[in-house]
């Protein structure tokens, strides 16, 4: 406790607001609840009433949340209602009786897991209606729509599905919460798949810029506070050099806290290296600014001659694509910038690329690495199904299964290798038919087997 006390007081004399939870005893041994019930709540009121002791004189940038994403094992739906109920308001007689600044210190309660469903934040309404203590801040936690957030069900990119979620998402925050007078903490937001430094990332970047962008405005719309959840590792800040570690992906997030920044519908343009360079069109997001042009470095590109503008479809012309692409080699061969009224400037990569190509691989239930020339494209997602239509893999319920978790690419080697998790998954001596989805639209098809322990590839 002291060891605690001591690094609260640090970051408190650094300006810093501090809030104080219990975090993963939620699965540790609060979960429990519905069968130790009398033991986890001696315990859990135990702990906070050591904690409100400690902390009841620091200032009021110390915040208390009774538990981090609770979960409840082996329980109904109204047990679980009424098992949060009886923590969060434990936790309120507890805190408020300890006196001093925990008399009127703002306390943290959370919806089930931290889920911002409806029903769930009806329960948690309900009981910070019922305390009637104007100091008290309901929290949640948002990480997207889930088959975008890691990258599974065909969720490559931030479509309508994932905006309606974070739209619907943050309007319920509002209508719940802030319309009745009760701040809103969104306590962790981010993306499960996103960023991994120690694998390809699963969210297309300029996808997982979008969604960012879009969080930060609809959480000022929402008027509720947001929290970057760093999960690890300096996923976005090195705490050793103070330095973030995706210096582009951050001023996004700054830049969402004031205004918006428009984009496109993706951010690259594959032009194919096999056949002749023809227009190429996007769809312009503007987002309530006005596009200003496109720029290639410092040269603004010519309006009319380079590209065109028709309502919102932005066409590159096959002249500007033909310099753009110079010598076509695979890859990025150029980056130019749409620029817009407001906000920060959106970057299309003008990509070279023809359809991936794969040979014949043999491995184990362990790995299988399958030989890939990626030719300048990239892989976006993998389908998964057996001879008689079913899907194969770990995630049986959809054809697309998880990337980094079913299969990874490796750009460096020239491979995309099957993990033991969807190996092992896989039924004994039945073919599955993968389908590799690329972003340039490019698909292609490979043949799997097990048998015991050793797996064969074939492109055919």
């Amino acid at each position: 406790m002291s060891r605690v006390k001591q690094v609260v007081d640090w970051a408190l004399a650094d300006g810093l607001y501090v809030v104080l939870n219990v975090h993963h005893d939620s699965w540790q041994w609060i979960s429990k609840m519905p069968t130790d019930h009398d033991n986890v709540l001696a315990r859990f009121n135990a702990t906070w009433t050591q904690i409100s002791s400690t902390f009841r004189d620091e200032p009021r940038m110390l915040l208390f949340e009774s538990v981090n994403e609770p979960v409840f094992d082996n329980a109904t739906d109204a047990q679980k209602t009424q098992l949060l109920n009886e923590l969060n308001t434990s936790f309120h007689k507890i805190v408020r009786s300890s006196g001093g600044g925990n008399t009127d210190r703002l306390l943290v309660l959370p919806t089930q897991a931290g889920t911002p469903s409806q029903p769930l934040m009806d329960d948690l309404s309900t009981t910070i209606g019922a305390l009637r203590d104007s100091n008290l801040v309901a929290t949640v936690h948002y990480y997207s729509w889930y088959p975008f957030s890691v990258n599974i069900a065909g969720g490559t990119r931030y479509d309508d599905a994932a905006q309606k979620d974070l739209t619907d998402a943050f309007a319920r925050m509002r209508d719940t919460f802030v319309a009745r007078g009760i701040p809103v903490y969104v306590g962790e937001y981010g993306l499960l798949g996103f960023p991994d430094h120690n694998h390809p990332d699963r969210i297309e970047r300029g996808e997982a810029l979008k969604y960012y962008e879009h969080l930060g405005y609809a959480a000022r719309q929402a008027g509720v506070t947001t929290a970057l959840w760093d999960p690890g590792t300096w996923a976005y800040l090195n705490r050793d050099t103070l330095k973030w570690t995706d210096p582009e992906l951050f001023a996004w997030i700054k830049s969402s806290w004031t205004t918006r920044s428009g984009t496109t519908s993706f951010d690259n343009v594959f032009v194919p290296k096999s056949s002749p360079i023809t227009a190429q069109t996007l769809t312009l997001n503007a987002n309530g600014t006005s596009f200003q042009g496109l720029w290639h470095g410092n040269t603004e590109l010519v309006r009319g001659r380079d590209y065109t503008v028709s309502g919102n479809q932005l066409t590159l012309t096959a002249d500007a694509l033909t310099r753009l692409t110079g010598d076509r080699n695979y890859g990025v061969n150029a980056t130019i910038q749409a620029r817009f009224s407001k906000g920060l400037p959106w970057k299309i990569h003008v990509t070279t690329y023809d359809t991936p190509q794969q040979a014949n691989a043999t491995g184990t239930s362990n790995s299988l690495p399958i030989p890939t020339q990626f030719r300048g494209d990239q892989l976006a997602t993998m389908a998964a199904k057996y001879a008689d239509g079913s899907n194969a893999g770990p995630s049986d319920w959809t054809s697309y299964q998880e990337f980094n978790v079913s299969f990874t690419p490796g750009y460096a080697n020239n491979t995309i290798t099957l993990t033991d998790k969807f190996l092992g998954s896989l039924r004994d001596g039945a073919p599955v038919t993968l389908t590799f989805h690329f972003y340039s639209g490019a698909k292609i098809t490979y043949h799997v087997t097990k048998s015991g322990t050793s797996v064969t590839g074939s492109t055919s």
